[in-house]
């Protein structure tokens, strides 16, 4: 295997060997282990700095529950896997999980107007400097 091809999945490997470890406040990428062999780099994102700048308090604003197709409005998901609900394929009424991060992030951001819509603007594959991420 050439050297160029073996940086990224070794990159991808120790991602996912860190990150499920650790505290969503202590995110600084979505988590990618769902994805047998994913197309792109795992999303950056710092939980904490995300919701300071973006002035989000409330945590079923993103991590939400739906019942019988409707979103519950005071109920949060904060201590689930998105992938806990969300599979790799779409079943039913229930998005896949790249449709549901897509819709609920990437939504958000052309709702507000504000934040990271092009791939590779989320999906970085070498680290970037401190500020410039997906925040």
């Amino acid at each position: 295997m050439k050297r160029w091809a073996l940086a990224p999945v070794l990159a991808l490997a120790s991602l996912w060997l860190w990150a499920p470890g650790f505290s969503q406040e202590d995110m600084t990428a979505v988590d990618a282990s769902p994805f047998e062999r994913p197309q792109r780099a795992p999303a950056l994102f710092k939980h904490d700095a995300h919701n300071e700048k973006a002035g989000i308090d409330a945590c079923n604003e993103c991590h939400h529950v739906h019942r019988d197709g409707k979103k519950v409005e005071d109920e949060s998901s904060e201590g689930e896997r998105c992938a806990d609900c969300h599979g790799r394929m779409t079943q039913g009424r229930v998005p896949s999980l790249t449709i549901a991060f897509h819709t609920n992030c990437k939504g958000c951001h052309l709702e507000q107007q504000k934040g990271p819509v092009m791939c590779g603007q989320c999906h970085v594959w070498r680290p970037i400097k401190a500020g410039a991420a997906a925040e």
